[in-house]
């Protein structure tokens, strides 16, 4: 009898082979076959998470994420077959060129948009690195107008700018002023010294005169600056009806701790007052009380945004422009990303141009982007009262009357 060579294949094991091969089938080798799942969308998100901006940058990164979290839990981004939504996070270090270097550095890492950068420094520097590559860059917070007139076809911005938010600040002064008899007659404007404090001093110095407000001075100072004596001295000297900062966290509140401190109490309205938020509000109610700002807000008036509040409060958070500005221009992408069902920039930046985002809580009108500015957009006037900020202008918005001129404390 001969024997089966060992390399052969008897019946028994070629029907154990065919039923191996057809598990295979029908388990391991269909996986490859089977829908995989999406390539992630990198988002990368650039803010001064450290430095002088650090607390800012922090609350921009942790509306990022909320937005990220909320999206990729509901499933992701549907026209992309339910993409999940990466961060890339980056660190500006309150820096421009550090800005520009992480755009270069999440570009290698795939990075298909960005969001960021809170400073307009740091947005002109990060947005120009980027539009080499034409990856779209949605601005969380960062008011120069410079940042949508270069001709950057890869930049939006959701929230308005310093030229329009200037104007209508102006035109809201006036009103409040006249309303009070015109007490306020003169006015020294305070601001820091990079692109958002400067740019603002200066159309505030064009805009004032033009509702019969003199402007006795403008004084400019270093970020960071720890101490604001001299300021003080200053205003003692020209005894202002009015002053004006536009500063960024820190300094903000150290100016109005320094003036409470010289027992100096002129009015107050800021214009896009950084450290104007719930945080100064909540720690000093005493020195926030009845200073005004004009700024990035929600609308009180929705539900979404009391919820969200709540939320974020929740987690010992303070809720303020910076967490909710970010979070939409994340939600911005996302939609615009759904809209072209595609990651290749020029789609992107497509949908991003004819975008008429609406799910939001923001006191805007139609979402419609010219050139890269969203012209439906507005800020408000709010009023510290009563340890919360409430809305005083426009009255659309308003939760009550303005109380001006400001009260003795």
């Amino acid at each position: 009898m001969t024997k089966t060579p060992k390399t052969s294949i008897t019946r028994r094991r070629f029907v154990g082979r065919a039923a191996l091969a057809t598990g295979a089938l029908a388990g391991g080798f269909p996986a490859v076959l089977r829908a995989q799942a999406p390539a992630p969308v990198k988002i990368g998100l650039i803010h001064p998470v450290t430095g002088f901006l650090a607390f800012s940058g922090n609350q921009c990164r942790t509306g990022c994420q909320m937005a990220i979290a909320e999206i990729n839990g509901a499933g992701g981004i549907k026209g992309l077959g339910g993409a999940k939504i990466e961060a890339l996070l980056g660190d500006a270090q309150s820096k421009p060129e550090i800005g520009a270097a992480e755009v270069e550095k999440m570009h290698e890492a795939g990075a298909h948009a960005f969001s960021g950068c809170f400073s307009s420094a740091i947005g002109l520097a990060a947005t120009q690195a980027a539009a080499k590559y034409n990856l779209p860059f949605s601005i969380d917070v960062g008011v120069s107008d410079r940042l949508v007139q270069r001709g950057l076809k890869n930049v939006f911005r959701f929230s308005d700018g310093y030229g329009r938010i200037s104007q209508d600040a102006v035109k809201n002064l006036d009103a409040i002023n006249k309303a009070a008899g015109s007490p306020v007659k003169s006015a020294i404007l305070v601001h820091e010294e990079s692109e958002f404090g400067t740019g603002t001093a200066k159309l505030m110095e064009a805009e004032l005169p033009k509702i019969g407000i003199e402007v006795k001075e403008t004084i400019k100072h270093a970020n960071p600056t720890l101490n604001f004596d001299n300021v003080a001295l200053r205003i003692r000297a020209l005894k202002p009806d009015l002053i004006v900062p536009s500063d960024y966290q820190n300094e903000y509140v150290l100016l109005a701790r320094t003036l409470r401190q010289q027992k100096l109490e002129p009015n107050w309205y800021s214009v896009l007052g950084g450290g104007f938020n719930l945080k100064f509000v909540k720690e000093t109610p005493d020195i926030a009380e009845y200073l005004m700002d004009f700024n990035h807000w929600y609308n009180p008036k929705d539900a979404r945004a009391l919820a969200m509040r709540k939320a974020v409060e929740a987690q010992n958070l303070f809720f303020t422009f910076e967490i909710y500005l970010s979070y939409y221009s994340i939600k911005l992408l996302a939609d615009a990303f759904d809209r072209a069902k595609s990651t290749a920039p020029d789609a992107v930046n497509a949908a991003l141009a004819a975008s008429t985002f609406s799910d939001h809580f923001m006191p805007y009108g139609p979402t419609k982007f010219v050139d890269g500015q969203n012209v439906g957009s507005r800020a408000v006037a709010t009023q510290a009262i009563k340890g919360d900020i409430a809305v005083v202008y426009p009255a659309e918005y308003a939760q009550q009357k303005p109380v001006f001129p400001r009260p003795k404390a």
